[in-house]
């Protein structure tokens, strides 16, 4: 009898842990009922980028569409020739960094999300929330953090 409840107590634990780990790594609820997520993919809460730094030539920028920077966890868009606007490149349904900026939208692979270049609202679901706007500046041919 003690060998099969050992064995027991170790499968039960074992599943546990693996359940455990498999949620954690899923994100969790995900219902999306507009309770803010307090971490992104990558532990930080902020964007990285410095103020001040240079993101990009205005030239990189294609007007109608944008630029995804990654390491910042940025989105910058030219809606219009000679306006920019910068956006959280975490979507704001599970905190997937996006992915690309075409017609119009910047859109997320993970479950389809897509977002106004203009202004980051929501065009498609499943999120329900904007992105968040960020700041950035520009001087002369430069766009850099606010």
């Amino acid at each position: 009898m003690t060998h099969e409840t050992t064995r027991r107590t170790v499968l039960l634990a074992t599943g546990a842990t693996g359940a455990a780990a498999l949620v954690a790594a899923c994100g969790g609820g995900g219902d999306d009922n507009g309770a803010e997520s307090t971490s992104s993919p990558t532990g930080q809460d902020a964007t990285s980028a410095p103020a001040g730094r240079v993101l990009a030539d205005i030239d990189e920028i294609p007007v109608g569409g944008g630029k995804i920077f990654k390491d910042e966890e940025v989105v910058v868009t030219q809606p219009e020739q000679g306006r920019f606007k910068a956006f959280s490149a975490i979507c704001t349904h599970q905190r997937c960094l996006v992915s690309t900026v075409s017609d119009g939208t910047i859109n997320c692979a993970c479950h389809g999300s897509k977002f106004q270049i203009a202004d980051g609202a929501v065009s498609q679901g499943p999120a329900t929330r904007p992105l968040p706007a960020e700041q950035i500046t520009v001087e002369g041919n430069a766009i850099r953090m606010a």
